[in-house]
């Protein structure tokens, strides 16, 4: 038999709609925070609490520290006392969970507990209606209108209420309360007063759930509806197409004389249905979205600017028809296909064509068949003088629109594919980085990035593309002149130099060996390991040597006068220290009195050089003994070490040369 206490427990779980687990927990929580209360107990301190199932009665257990001698009960146990309560192992500090119930605390946990426990049972209650009705947003539920506003309507959907905003309600309906009714679940909020659910009885997803409820096919997959257009409480047009052979998508939805289509009017209080069978042929599918008007011709034109348009041409008795009472069938026409639709009558287009007879695009074989244009004009003067037409007259103008006007459209439309493709085009020569890069890299005034914006250009991609496909397109925005666009223009030139956003053509390689240059070192000697030792040292004694024999300054050189008997000679020429001539013997050749010096054996010299952008190999014929100063050095047997051949001018030694000059030419 159960106790009271489990009557009550199950109790609260049905009234709630609450699982068992959550109430338990709410429980323990409620008897934990009546204990601390009770017991004026840390924070800190670990409290448990079970409780029996059976009985109801609850057991809290305490954490305490082993101590020798009590100083406070509420935080310490004695060592007997532990191992006693089922702590056999307990030593002295060690901190132990021990039974500490005190007396009467059903009561005291009663009245002290009472208010957590409800407000831990309202929050789940709350959460768990708002996990239930989230799951069932966009379907359809049954509700009792339970009072009226000025706003709005509250809706009773049994353990919670919903609202019907005025925004969502059906103009022409009334409510009373107590009446039944059927709403399209819109959205579910989370609040702190739990969970709020707006309902809608004018949206067009409404009608797709009664369909799907009344109608089997559609239900089971076999019909498929392709779009809805809904003018709450006035009219709607649904387009279906059957998915399976066989089977009348139009008559599966409309049913055994009505019937299944009566059921969804009744509910939506006497509101129009039509229902037509989608096309992929957009020609034929807009066709039909203006029944019950007849159609002559359509025509499409989709511009990559303004957007998809069709002409459509009825006959002059069709044109109320097509258009609909304050323009009601052809704008639900329009929502149901995604075309704007422009509706002509057959002589209204046939008038048009007559003064467009001469346009470059019209077919030349109608604008020279003098009959037909005598025929058209003949028909248009009886509907000038109100006389009836006869179908034969229609035909005339049929014939003649389509090969005026509907040449004209069509050239248009192949235009717009053209410009279409290069616009296609255009966005692929963009470089896929410059989508990723902000528009203020451009750093554009102001006004100038705040008028970009607005028009939807936010990254340099954009931009480019925009000068991509002309000027024209960002001329075309109001407050983009001649300046503006020339800012533009600068600034992302500006751009692609910094950051090479579309390098130019051929230099991608020249780009890449650059790169490789800037890595490698200046000057790279391709000398063995063995002998890089030997070359550093050589190199050091030539720049030393180089540094000694460099010329002083402009200003601390003697300016001497030129002597046109001083011209240079050449370096194999050149009186270097140790040659001995006699004086009064000049015809004698210089000779000197050191041995030749023989070059090195050759070796191969790789210089990587930064000359923009590729390396080059000089071989040792081009470059041999020169170091990186263009200085020429040469071994010297006598000393055993490599010196700089110096090229003396002149007049480096212009006093003995001097000398001589200033001879007798009898002595």
């Amino acid at each position: 038999m159960k106790s009271e206490f489990m009557l009550a427990f199950n109790e609260i779980c049905e009234q709630r709609g609450l699982p068992k687990e959550v109430v338990i927990d709410a429980l323990k929580t409620a008897l934990v925070s009546a204990y601390r209360r009770n017991m004026n107990v840390s924070n800190t301190q670990q409290i448990r609490v079970e409780i029996d199932q059976r009985t109801g009665e609850p057991t809290i257990y305490a954490e305490k520290e082993v101590v020798d001698s009590i100083f406070d009960d509420r935080t310490e146990v004695l060592l007997s006392d532990a191992r006693r309560r089922g702590f056999p192992d307990a030593e002295l500090g060690e901190m132990v969970m021990v039974e500490s119930t005190p007396r009467n605390f059903g009561r005291i946990a009663a009245q002290t507990a009472k208010q957590v426990i409800l407000q831990r049972v309202r929050e789940a209650e709350r959460e768990q209606l708002f996990e239930d009705f989230s799951g069932r947003e966009g379907e359809i539920v049954n509700g009792t209108v339970q009072s009226i506003g000025g706003q709005h309507i509250t809706i009773g959907l049994g353990r919670t209420e919903a609202i019907l905003p005025k925004s969502q309600q059906v103009p022409g309906e009334r409510y009373r309360a107590h009446d039944k009714i059927r709403v399209y679940m819109l959205e579910v909020r989370r609040t702190n007063r739990g969970p709020q659910i707006l309902v809608s009885r004018n949206h067009r997803n409404l009608l797709r759930r009664l369909l799907e409820l009344e109608v089997p096919e559609i239900y089971n997959g076999q019909v498929d509806i392709k779009s809805i257009a809904r003018e709450a409480g006035a009219r709607s047009k649904v387009a279906v197409v059957a998915l399976q052979p066989g089977v009348d998508p139009v008559g599966a939805c409309v049913g055994m004389r009505g019937v299944r289509i009566q059921s969804i009017v009744r509910e939506l209080n006497d509101e129009k249905i039509d229902v037509i069978e989608w096309d992929p042929d957009q020609r034929t599918f807009i066709s039909k979205a203006l029944s019950p008007a007849r159609v002559s011709q359509v025509y499409l034109e989709d511009h990559p600017d303004e957007g998809k348009t069709a002409v459509v041409i009825v006959p002059d008795d069709q044109l109320s028809l097509a258009i609909g009472r304050e323009g009601q069938n052809a704008r639900l026409a329009a929502k149901l296909t995604g075309w704007r639709i422009d509706i002509k009558s057959l002589t209204e287009a046939a008038t048009d064509s007559l003064a467009r007879l001469n346009d470059p695009a019209a077919d030349k074989r109608v604008a020279r068949d003098k009959e037909l244009v005598e025929k058209v004009q003949h028909v248009l003067a009886k509907k000038e003088a109100s006389r009836p037409i006869t179908a034969e007259d229609y035909m005339v103008l049929d014939r003649f629109v389509a090969g005026v006007e509907g040449r004209i459209i069509a050239e248009r439309a192949v235009s717009h594919e053209q410009l279409r493709k290069e616009r296609v085009a255009a966005r692929k020569r963009v470089p896929k980085q410059a989508w990723d890069l902000e528009l203020e890299e451009l750093d554009l005034p102001l006004r100038l990035h705040n008028l970009l914006l607005e028009h939807e250009i936010v990254s340099v991609g954009d931009v480019m593309y925009h000068l991509e496909i002309g000027d024209a397109s960002l001329l075309a925005i109001d407050g983009v002149g001649d300046k503006a666009l020339e800012v533009i223009k600068e600034a992302m030139a500006e751009l692609q130099q910094q950051l090479a956003v579309a390098p130019p053509a051929g230099t991608v390689a020249e780009a890449e060996e650059v790169e490789v240059a800037a890595e490698a070192a200046v000057v790279e000697l391709a000398i063995p390991e063995a002998e890089e030792a030997a070359a550093a040292e050589l190199v050091e004694e030539a720049e030393e040597i180089i540094a000694a024999e460099e010329p002083a300054p402009a200003e601390e050189q003697p300016v001497e006068e030129a002597q046109p008997e001083a011209e240079e000679l050449p370096a194999e020429e050149m009186l270097l220290p140790g040659l001995e001539v006699p004086i009064d013997d000049l015809s004698t050749p210089l000779v000197p009195t050191q041995p030749e010096i023989k070059p090195k054996p050759e070796k191969k010299v790789v210089v990587v050089a930064r000359t923009g952008s590729v390396e080059e190999e000089v071989d040792r014929d081009e470059a041999a003994g020169r170091s990186h100063k263009g200085k020429q050095l040469v071994f010297d047997e006598d000393h055993g070490r490599v010196v700089v051949k110096r090229k003396r001018k002149g007049s480096r030694r212009r006093p003995e040369w001097e000398q001589i000059d200033d001879l007798d030419p009898d002595f």
